[in-house]
């Protein structure tokens, strides 16, 4: 009997088999390579442009809040110059009412009262000066208190004070009063 050896057949069958084996695994390996590869590519793509609106976005936050800067800063001056306007309309106003309260002191001031200063702050007028006696300084207050753009007098402080030794006696004194304001029609009239 004949022997047929087949082994060398199988042999060359397995070897064949592990070739395409390998060939499909380094195939599947180099897809599974190529498809790593064009991910991580495009999602560095992605990231970058991702960057680059963040960027744009930062650039115009950047900008847009130096145009609120801006903006805060220019309603800072419209403020400012509102209040300015406001003052000079109220000084405007206000102008004549000076020429009265110094008009209406020349009427109110009795004989024996002399005045040393005269202060205003808003509607509040301080009032200094010397008397020849506490009597003359209570009818200083009547008048004020009679008067047409003065009113509420209030007497801080009288201080009896000798000049010299025969001198007279002088009464030292500070009277408040509040100037009356008078509105755009009365001033008219």
């Amino acid at each position: 009997m004949p022997r047929i050896n087949l082994l060398s057949w199988r042999d060359e069958l397995r070897a064949q088999r592990r070739n395409q084996f390998y060939a499909a695994m380094g195939g599947a390996f180099g897809v599974a390579a190529l498809v790593v590869l064009i991910g991580v590519l495009l999602m560095d793509g992605i990231i970058d442009a991702q960057r680059d609106r963040n960027q744009l976005l930062k650039d115009e936050i950047a900008a847009l809040d130096e145009t609120i800067k801006e903006i805060r800063d220019l309603e800072l001056k419209k403020e400012r110059l509102v209040a300015r306007m406001e003052i000079i309309e109220e000084l405007q106003q206000s102008r004549p009412e000076i020429v009265h309260v110094f008009e209406e002191m020349v009427y109110t001031l009795p004989d024996g009262v002399y005045l040393t200063s005269i202060k205003q702050t808003g509607q509040r007028i301080e009032i200094k000066g010397s008397a020849e006696s506490n009597t003359r300084v209570s009818a200083f207050m009547r008048n004020i208190d009679k008067s047409e753009w003065l009113e509420k007098p209030e007497l801080e402080v009288v201080e009896v004070k000798k000049d010299s030794a025969n001198g007279p006696r002088m009464s030292e004194f500070t009277v408040f009063a509040q100037g009356v304001r008078v509105s755009g029609e009365d001033e008219a009239s």
